[in-house]
């Protein structure tokens, strides 16, 4: 299942890309993008994978990051 969100409160391109980079470790995304100029994350997770979940566990990686960023849904 692919989605794509938008994101508020993404400030740095360097950020973004550890960002991906971590999200993309989950053993339930097989590939996750999230493009700085546009403000949007792509994720593709495994089918029955619980999506809420690994929203919220890709939130909290965000605000490691960025604590103003936010997923929208």
């Amino acid at each position: 299942m692919r989605k794509t969100f938008e994101l508020e409160n993404l400030e740095c391109a360097n950020c973004a890309a550890k960002m991906e980079r971590d999200i993309s470790q989950f053993s339930e995304v097989k590939k996750c993008t999230i493009t700085f100029m546009t403000s949007r994350m792509s994720i593709t997770v495994d089918d029955g994978a619980d999506l809420s979940d690994v929203l919220d566990r890709a939130q909290k990686i965000m605000r490691g990051y960025e604590k103003d960023c936010t997923i929208v849904r």
